[in-house]
């Protein structure tokens, strides 16, 4: 079972209680009736599917509600850190060293 901690809530559930959202860090475009059908495809549905250490979007779903940002490693499947969306991606290179 996966521990997710909620920076709103301040509290480390069970991954139960959060849903996925995706990946964390996109923008959506500014006029999107100005992109090709390519450039819209690629908004919708390219993502960077990285091995190692990803942002993505989860939602505490049964708690405060609210989106958060997190760094997860998708091989070991361990959270390195969690953090208040809007905010920049921190600097977890000495953690991402340390696995």
């Amino acid at each position: 079972m996966l521990l997710i901690h909620c920076p709103y809530c301040d509290e480390t559930l069970p991954e139960l209680e959060f849903a996925y959202a995706g990946e964390a860090h996109i923008d959506r475009p500014a006029d999107p009736s100005k992109l090709t059908d390519e450039e819209w495809r690629d908004f919708l549905f390219i993502r960077t599917n990285v091995k190692g250490v990803h942002a993505e979007r989860w939602r505490h779903i049964n708690g405060c509600g609210r989106f958060f940002n997190a760094l997860r490693d998708t091989v070991s499947d361990r959270f390195v850190t969690t953090y208040k969306a809007g905010q920049p991606r921190p600097d977890t290179t000495a953690e991402e060293a340390g696995k």
